[in-house]
């Protein structure tokens, strides 16, 4: 899914004063301010395309019901969507942790507090909407990469992408031998004992391991986005060569499977089962729901395939690829096409508010029953309305507020850590 971009830090002015000029409330001031403004802005508008790519998984036709153009925008979203809100969440971490030099002494004990307050809330948060929309929700998930993540927070860009690479290369292996392993009597054992399961269906063994968004092999996507926020994105040179990375990335990863898998490679399994959920709405991933507490049988082959959400080596690289991409291009487009940004500021809002119009969607979609994504959907209609709904709302928010409705009560539970010494 994802995927939510969950909110951003900033130094900013009270909240019902007008935002200034600069769009993203996450700036940590560069030495150019232009630059730092299409650069973060650029990310501003990479967090809108990935609610929007959710909105398309969640509310828009299923894959099977459609073609041409659409069948190629729902399958970009499916999967990548939320891989790409991982990706840019590794990226707010260094905007907490300190942008291009991480913060140290005071401060650095101060930021690793304000993210392991942000994760413990949106754990909480995540697993009282999981009471009502099932394993879905990515939130819960956030809490456990920004957790996992803390020890991190300090590396260089070199390091955190080489260790992202080791996750790539060795975690969907693991993982494959892992729930081989892992009985239906040891499954209910642990879970058992587990406070969140009992609370919904997501515990702490679908968090790490079996849920849609399982933390070992999705913290691959965190830490590369972690190198990328070290990283000079206002650099020609560092874009070029970033843009160069991805589409290497995309390319191999995605070609080396169809060599090695064959045509269904790359096929999307997001519509083999249902839901297996509580709520209404549908997977963005082609993985199977366990609630029935058994792991289904899946051969060693499956681990050459790259499809939307399989979790292989090859669906990692290649969507950590196509992440890359979105973020460098939404880079480029924003720091050199000014009119662009300035047409796409509506856009850009819902990026700097991306955790609202995540659960905002939610919470919409039960009020006005509006179906989800099923099998018997045709209709572009209510993806668009809510699409439109949200850039509105954004639009009009950030007229009279510096963030948005949940940012500022995410940023406002973390006060307290000015208090650490």
């Amino acid at each position: 899914m994802t995927q939510t971009q969950p909110p951003q830090e900033t130094s900013a002015p009270q909240e019902n004063s007008p935002p200034r000029p600069r769009t993203s409330p996450e700036s940590a001031v560069p030495t150019s301010p232009g630059a730092s403004m299409g650069r973060l802005v650029g990310v501003d508008l990479a967090r809108a395309l990935a609610v929007f790519g959710m909105y398309v998984v969640h509310i828009g036709p299923p894959l099977s019901a459609t073609d041409g153009v659409a069948s190629w925008i729902r399958y970009l979203a499916d999967g990548h969507s939320s891989v790409l809100f991982a990706t840019l969440a590794g990226f707010s971490l260094m905007l907490l942790a300190g942008r291009r030099e991480p913060k140290t002494g005071l401060a650095g004990r101060q930021a690793k507090a304000r993210i392991a307050i942000r994760a413990v809330v949106l754990l909480a948060l995540g697993t009282v909407m999981a009471m009502e929309y099932g394993g879905v929700i990515i939130l819960g998930f956030y809490g456990v990469y920004f957790l996992l993540a803390l020890p991190l927070v300090r590396l260089r860009a070199r390091t955190l992408a080489i260790i992202a690479v080791a996750f790539a290369l060795v975690t969907p292996q693991l993982a494959f031998a892992l729930t081989s392993l892992l009985s239906e009597s040891v499954q209910q054992s642990i879970n058992a004992y587990d406070p969140l399961r009992r609370l919904s269906e997501v515990g702490v063994l679908d968090l790490l391991l079996t849920g849609f968004y399982p933390a070992l092999t999705w913290m691959s996507f965190v830490i590369a986005g972690m190198a990328l926020g070290r990283l000079d994105l206002s650099s020609g040179t560092v874009q070029r060569r970033l843009a160069a990375l991805g589409a290497t990335l995309t390319v191999s990863a995605y070609g080396m499977s169809l060599l090695l898998a064959g045509k269904d490679a790359l096929r999307s399994t997001a519509e083999d089962g249902s839901s297996g959920s509580s709520g209404s709405l549908p997977l963005d991933s082609g993985s199977v729901p366990l609630d029935s507490g058994s792991f289904p049988e899946r051969p060693a082959s499956t681990l050459l395939t790259a499809g939307p959400h399989s979790g292989t080596t090859f669906d990692i690289i290649g969507s950590v690829g196509v992440a890359i991409l979105v973020i460098v291009g939404a880079t480029v487009a924003m720091d050199r096409l000014p009119r662009l940004r300035r047409l796409a500021k509506p856009v850009i809002a819902v990026g700097t508010m991306s955790l609202t119009a995540y659960v905002g969607h939610f919470l919409a979609q039960s009020a006005l029953s509006v179906p989800a994504g099923t099998s018997t959907q045709q209709s572009w209609v209510p993806l668009l309305m809510f699409i439109l709904g949200a850039i509105g709302f954004a639009a009009i928010w950030s007229r009279f507020f510096r963030r948005g409705p949940l940012e500022y009560l995410l940023n406002a539970a973390t006060k307290p850590v000015k208090h650490i010494r």
